[in-house]
């Protein structure tokens, strides 16, 4: 009985490996069905392959320019209304070695969303306090106040031009953030984009792509009449 201890032990714990991979395929499968749903739902297109191009397309944005072997998936793409939007799931790698020179592989995956603008403009980010403000100051960004203490106290708003930040960051849209406080926004180029620390189920990727365009009417007219920043 003694020899045959391990045996079991063993036996059980690859018992277990077995499940956990089964369900998780399982529910990616789920995932990748509700996703579809929702796509055409909205009357966006899909695709569940992985594609490197995108983040290719978009690696200004700082959230897709981080580690190696970068990509999307589960890729939402098209207009609602009049807002043309892509939602994702992106992939990235980043390396470390530990004291013993042993390399491991970290995978990273999140949810990402963008609407694209008939204007290019400056890069800007908003995030609350501590989520974003490392990988900003990272960039050599200085973080700027407003009027608002609230939300100077909630939020970390960088850019290099502070004019376009001071136009982007009004009353109404701080009002906005500060009932919003989650959401970490970057403007940069032709896009708002939205980026979450984990992947999303498709309720909350629906809502989500409803919160950013909300974020679109708050940009004051006359930046896409005299942009005039870059």
């Amino acid at each position: 009985m003694d020899e045959m201890g391990p045996i079991l032990i063993f036996g059980l714990f690859a018992l277990l490996i077995a499940a956990g991979i089964i369900y998780s395929f399982i529910a990616a499968k789920k995932r990748r069905e509700e996703l579809g749903t929702l796509a055409m739902r909205l009357g966006l297109s899909f695709s569940p392959d992985e594609d490197r191009d995108l983040p290719a397309r978009f690696q200004f944005l700082d959230r897709l320019a981080q580690g190696s072997n970068r990509y999307a998936c589960n890729i939402l793409s098209g207009a609602i209304g009049s807002d043309s939007v892509i939602a994702f799931d992106y992939h990235y790698e980043t390396h470390s070695t530990n004291s013993k020179g042993h390399r491991t592989i970290q995978h990273h995956y999140f949810s990402f969303f963008i609407l694209l603008l008939p204007a290019s403009f400056p890069e800007l980010t908003i995030a609350s306090e501590g989520v974003f403000s490392k990988l900003a100051q990272a960039f050599g960004y200085d973080d700027i106040d407003f009027e608002s203490h609230e939300f100077s106290r909630k939020f970390c708003v960088r850019s290099k031009n502070k004019k376009f930040a001071y136009d982007v960051c009004h009353a109404r849209f701080m009002e906005y953030l500060l009932a919003n406080s989650d959401l970490t926004l970057e403007f940069e180029g032709p896009a708002i984009a939205l980026g979450f620390g984990s992947r999303l189920n498709a309720p909350e990727i629906e809502r989500n792509l409803q919160r950013l365009r909300e974020v679109r009417p708050f940009l004051p007219s006359y930046l896409f009449t005299q942009p005039g920043y870059v």
